[in-house]
């Protein structure tokens, strides 16, 4: 993906998740996906690795809306 089209997808997220829905939907995403706590589940690395791939999704958004432009 060339640069301009970088910056055209972080202004779609930053568009997305910067209205009121978009910010409704992130928090309840964050809430959902353990974006403030730990994803691990002791003896069960499956579960482990399935909660912290929700989570990483909610992290990537989270650093796409807070990108600063260059």
């Amino acid at each position: 993906m060339n640069e301009k089209d970088l910056k055209q997808l972080n202004l779609a997220y930053k568009t997305t998740f910067g209205s009121e829905s978009g910010k409704l939907v992130l928090d309840d995403l964050k809430k959902r996906c353990s974006f403030n706590s730990t994803t691990h589940i002791k003896g069960d690395s499956h579960e482990s690795a399935y909660l912290e791939g929700s989570r990483s999704v909610v992290l990537f958004i989270n650093n796409m809306i807070n990108k600063k432009d260059k």
